[in-house]
């Protein structure tokens, strides 16, 4: 139970204490980033002449074979270790001998598992992004196909004006293109490199930060030691760009699963997407709409937790920031698991068109209209206002709808309606009137959809800042070849 830090201590930790201050149950899952952060910090002291190239040659060497050993599973992460960064340490120098423990010169655990979240973090927020722009796909493929799929438009759930299928569906790409644009905002101001800030005071060695920061593909170092060991910004940040993801995709299921219920049939979820009963034989319950949409408060739940375990941390780092990592992971798996499973559900789920039009129809989502083509014929809104209601009246007393009134019963209300009220409150000529930017007519939903086919062939933000790596590569090129360069060179011989 040999720990980085025992030369100062005699007596040994009490074992639940050690266990209670381990990290490495949890913080194994940054294995890859800590190795590829210790492969740049490596190249880095060996360009300013801290290590020898010989020395960095051969610690470049041991990294790669830990890190290949643990990919075939050759080697197990051994949880007997402290946390992730004393396993590497520790296998590194059982390899290579005391030039393994050359690694560490120079840093601290605080800025490198600050490093190490930020690299895990900054591939989760690509990750995200890249799941968001499926979405957006399917969506968009639904609006193209849906642009005269009429259906009620609602206000406080009841039927409000007549829409389109593309109407609706718009209205949850806008949603979602948000929350991209948030992914983007994350990174771009998350993207500085911590390593180098040490414990929290930076160090006597000449490092050069911005050469490590430029190999790990960072837009530069951070600007302040101390911040950079204790910032979670970026965590809460993208916690909270999560919590909204959820808050989007629990308020799509909510709609699905009532869109899904006996009283409305407005869709079909495929087979695939939901499960039945064990008594009830008849039953299809929506299934994995309801989970997502219930696990929206397990996310919400992990940025509290984090708002609350930052609120009362002087600077610099403390040991509650570890904290961090379980209720992140967690958090940045749920939402990458609901939409991926949201999205097949979306793309495989089919609309009953005829339904949704007669709802429409039934439910009075024509009585602005109506009150509109009464205003064309010169009557004061107001007045063509309380004209249609009292017809709404009528027609619930009749059990009847306004399209299906007599010319005779509509003139019984008003002398201004003529023939042309049959047509003027179709459910076409109700959408096809709307005109205006960001109404359901088809010429303005052409258009909308013609501005999110362009933004979707921009590509994800993976592809648009290019050369970071996702989620399957654990080493950034330049690292990758500048290692490959240095093990070739000086064929892992020490110059000592």
């Amino acid at each position: 139970m040999a720990q980085l830090w025992g030369g100062r201590f005699v007596g040994e930790t009490d074992r639940t204490a050690y266990d209670f201050n381990a990290s490495i149950g949890f913080d194994k899952r940054l294995f890859y980033e800590d190795i590829e952060g210790s492969r740049a910090h490596v190249a880095m002291l060996a360009k300013e002449g801290i290590l020898t190239q010989g020395e960095c040659g051969l610690i470049l060497q041991g990294l790669t074979d830990i890190q290949e050993d643990v990919s075939s599973g050759k080697l197990e992460i051994d949880d007997t270790c402290e946390d992730i960064h004393s396993f590497v340490e520790a296998r590194l120098t059982e390899r290579i001998g005391d030039t393994g423990k050359k690694l560490h010169t120079g840093r601290s655990r605080n800025d490198q598992v600050a490093l190490d979240m930020k690299l895990y973090t900054r591939k989760r927020v690509l990750r995200t992004d890249e799941l968001l722009n499926d979405l957006l796909s399917v969506l968009l493929a639904v609006m193209e196909e849906n642009l005269d799929t009429y259906m009620p438009g609602f206000t406080h759930l009841q039927k409000a004006q007549p829409i389109t299928l593309a109407h609706h569906y718009g209205a949850y790409f806008e949603m979602f293109r948000r929350d991209r644009q948030r992914m983007a905002d994350i990174y771009r101001r998350m993207n500085y490199c911590p390593l180098g800030a040490g414990a929290l005071a930076g160090t006597t060695y000449p490092l050069n930060r911005e050469y490590t920061a430029s190999l790990l593909g960072f837009a530069g170092p951070t600007s302040n030691s101390m911040d950079s060991v204790s910032d979670r910004d970026y965590l809460i940040e993208f916690l909270a760009a999560l919590s909204t993801v959820m808050m989007h995709l629990s308020r799509f299921c909510e709609e699905i699963i009532i869109w899904n219920s006996n009283e409305y049939q407005f869709v079909e979820i495929d087979d695939a997407y939901s499960t039945g009963s064990s008594i009830m034989p008849q039953k299809k319950n929506p299934d994995i709409a309801e989970l997502v949409r219930g696990k929206t408060g397990r996310v919400y739940g992990a940025l509290t937790a984090l708002l609350t375990i930052m609120k009362g941390i002087p600077l610099a780092y403390n040991k509650d920031m570890q904290e961090d990592k379980e209720l992140s992971f967690d958090a940045m798996d749920t939402v990458e698991n609901c939409l991926v499973l949201f999205t097949g559900m979306l793309r495989t789920m089919k609309f009953r068109k005829e339904r949704m039009a007669t709802s429409a129809m039934n439910g009075f989502t024509n009585a602005t209209d109506a009150a509109d083509y009464l205003v064309g014929k010169g009557v004061p809104f107001r007045d063509a206002h309380a004209i249609v209601g009292r017809l709404v009246l009528y027609c619930v007393e009749k059990n009847t709808s306004i399209e299906k009134l007599s010319l005779e019963e509509l003139r019984s209300v008003s002398g201004q309606f003529e023939e042309d009220i049959y047509e003027a409150v179709s459910l076409k000529t109700c959408v096809e009137k709307r005109l205006t930017l960001g109404a359901p007519g088809p010429e303005q939903m052409k258009r909308a959809i013609a501005e999110g086919r362009s933004y979707l062939e921009e590509g994800t933000l993976q592809e648009q800042i290019g050369g970071i790596q996702n989620l399957q590569v654990t080493t950034h090129p330049d690292i990758l070849a500048k290692s490959v360069e240095t093990i070739n060179e000086f064929g892992g011989e020490t110059n000592e």
